[in-house]
């Protein structure tokens, strides 16, 4: 059997467990829970624009569906399912079997299936569209922010930069290069994370264009500006050893990291480290939100940091 049809048989059909009715028909039927709003959300990741033809497919896969959870992880919403369009450039089974175990792997992990999508020929292109719900009213959104709250991050930041300066060759990693090679390729969504913010984070964005950039959406949806303190920006000893312009670039512009970038009044401070806590994420007060527009960046001294940081952005000039 071969074709289209058999391609999606082959690798991508399994049987439904949650959803009305899922891949074989003309639409997928999800029924989500009395009360609930649905969150939607589509990512596209396009062969050498977000991933290089290096990466093993099953690290593919897998990252192809936590970009998209870690936008519902920053809504706080709970993943229901997905669906996938995939364009190949030629049927390889190889290539198809490692990243539908990615895929796989990742949707078991948070119970969800794939419910529909489509295949074509073409460049290699993979668009996922995931579904979530959140109890109405209760998600998180980027214009919540007030004067006052913390600032915060989940996890550590500018990894996932670093190795791709390793594969431009501007830095020699030896040995740790596979450790922030799996930061790029396979991020993990802080999923249970933003579930555990609800009702306490008063805004929140994920983290895949840049620290600086990503912070930029929250503050103009907010109507404020924010500082932000450059020394408690976590970061891993490999990055630490870094020189210290490498190090400023892949934390505020680095992109690919998916955690959480979120605000909380400072009275919720406990309850935000016992909430992470019980996901069992890391997270770092990194600077405040203040009334004054704008974004500040203060070194270790409390000095203004020079520079022009800006995040990833598709169609901007080189």
């Amino acid at each position: 059997m071969s074709g289209e049809f058999a391609l999606i048989a082959r690798h991508f059909t399994r049987p439904v467990r949650q959803a009305a009715l899922g891949v074989g028909d003309d639409c997928a039927l999800l029924q989500p829970t009395a009360g609930q709003q649905l969150a939607v959300s589509s990512d596209m990741l396009v062969e050498g624009r977000h991933f290089l033809a290096t990466v093993p497919p099953e690290r593919l896969g897998h990252k192809a569906l936590a970009v998209n959870l870690s936008d519902l992880a920053a809504c706080g919403a709970q993943p229901l399912a997905f669906t996938l369009a995939l364009a190949l450039p030629r049927v390889d089974d190889v290539f198809l079997a490692g990243f539908a175990r990615g895929l796989h792997a990742l949707a078991d992990a948070h119970g969800i299936e794939l419910v529909g999508g489509d295949t074509t020929a073409g460049p290699l292109n993979i668009c996922i569209t995931v579904f979530g719900q959140v109890p109405a009213g209760q998600a998180l959104l980027r214009s919540g922010a007030r004067a006052g709250d913390e600032l915060w991050v989940s996890g550590q930041l500018g990894d996932a930069r670093l190795a791709l300066e390793a594969f431009r060759g501007q830095v020699a990693l030896g040995a740790d290069f596979d450790r922030v090679r799996l930061a790029m390729e396979q991020p993990q969504p802080r999923v249970a994370l933003g579930l555990a913010l609800r009702g306490l984070a008063s805004s929140a964005i994920d983290l895949s264009d840049g620290l600086v950039g990503d912070l930029g959406h929250v503050l103009r949806a907010s109507g404020v500006g924010a500082t932000l303190q450059l020394a408690a920006l976590p970061r891993s000893a490999l990055l630490a050893a870094q020189p210290v312009a490498l190090q400023q670039q892949c934390l505020l512009a680095g992109g690919d990291d998916y955690e959480l970038l979120f605000t909380a009044a400072p009275a919720q401070q406990a309850a935000v480290r016992a909430a992470a806590a019980s996901a069992g994420v890391p997270v770092h007060c990194i600077g405040r939100i203040d009334a004054a527009p704008g974004l500040r960046v203060l070194d270790a001294d409390g000095q203004p940091l020079p520079g022009d940081w800006r995040g990833f952005d598709h169609f901007a000039a080189p």
